[in-house]
């Protein structure tokens, strides 16, 4: 397991200021250089969210802007509209009637697309409700078009992760809780038609795949609920695990409190690769390894940071950045 010296834990840049329960980020940066981040809005401070795990459903996908990356203000909720999803900066009404979850943004090379699961209802339990990944597409990434949900053999398809590969073709990764809760993957010539291709990453339990180049060859960072377990690949396609079966970065003693790092994504900034990330700082081992047992409103509290990816060697190493 990986633990970061004292004094090197990653800065907390972003906190939902509406239910402090800011997860799943995914950051792009637009033509005109402003970085928009949309996450997760968990319910973590809701007055009255319901029982179980309800609290991780109703969520809305939140909206932050920044001019830099590190300085984050909130902009709203994408809210559900007749043609899909438009960005209100009023935030989500107190009463929901479904979830959305970890959304999956990518440029396409004429414009934006969002990969976003769907669930229908406020569950307060994960077990016998359905979730689905649907497609928006957009100009501006504030008014969102309904396109309309992946044909995927699974009625158990979460956090989609989509990237154009070596071989010309565009992959979609996600997690398939039907499946063990392994990494699946899907690969289409056009974003229309997608083909189921397998397991892509197996073995043990995992979400949250984020899937990009750095140095030469394709990394997977996959969430483990006990840190992220990373693997490598030359096309894409292969992938071999980086370490150990048990070696993770951003495990306990990596990030600030007593949480563990969660799921995440890169956004590539000039000669950068970041990839943020969120974390429970006030979760302990009794909330479950993914926070979602949490009963008291600080351990359901989350925060977004960010670390540098570098390539060292044959490894892919998480750097925390100095304070500004």
């Amino acid at each position: 397991m990986t633990v970061a010296p004292a004094g090197t834990h990653p800065r907390e840049l972003y906190r939902d200021p509406v239910y402090d329960g800011a997860t799943d980020p995914v950051v792009v940066i637009d033509a005109a250089g402003g970085w928009w981040m949309f996450y997760t809005q968990r319910r973590a401070t809701h007055p009255a969210p319901g029982p179980g795990v309800a609290w991780v459903h109703g969520s809305r996908i939140g909206v932050a802007r920044s001019r830099d990356g590190r300085r984050w203000s909130y902009a709203g909720t994408l809210e559900p509209s007749a043609a899909g999803l438009r960005l209100d900066p009023h935030g989500p009404p107190r009463e929901v009637d479904r979830t959305h979850w970890a959304p999956e943004v990518v440029f396409d090379g004429a414009g934006w697309r969002m990969y976003l699961t769907e669930i229908a209802g406020i569950p307060d339990r994960w077990p016998g409700h359905a979730r689905a990944i649907v497609e928006y597409a957009s100009d501006d990434l504030a008014s969102w078009r309904r396109v309309g949900r992946v044909d995927l053999p699974t009625d158990r398809a979460i956090d989609a992760a989509v990237a154009r590969t070596p071989d010309g073709r565009w992959r979609l990764w996600y997690k398939d809780e039907a499946a063990d809760s392994v990494t699946m993957s899907a690969v289409s010539d056009d974003l229309r038609a997608w083909r189921h291709e397998g397991v892509a990453i197996g073995g043990r339990p995992h979400e949250g795949p984020a899937v990009f180049e750095l140095g030469g060859r394709w990394w997977m960072i996959v969430d483990e609920w006990r840190g992220m377990g990373v693997h490598v690949s030359d096309d894409a396609v292969t992938w071999r695990r980086q370490g150990g079966p048990d070696e993770v970065v951003l495990g306990a003693g990596s990030v600030p409190g007593r949480g563990l790092g969660h799921h995440g994504a890169p956004v590539r900034a000039g000669g950068e690769l970041w990839y943020y990330f969120f974390a429970q700082p006030a979760a302990t081992p009794e909330d479950g390894a993914d926070g979602a047992g949490a009963a008291e409103l600080d351990a359901r509290r989350c925060a977004v940071y960010r670390v540098r990816l570098r390539v060292d060697g044959d490894r892919l190493v998480c750097e925390a950045e100095a304070a500004v």
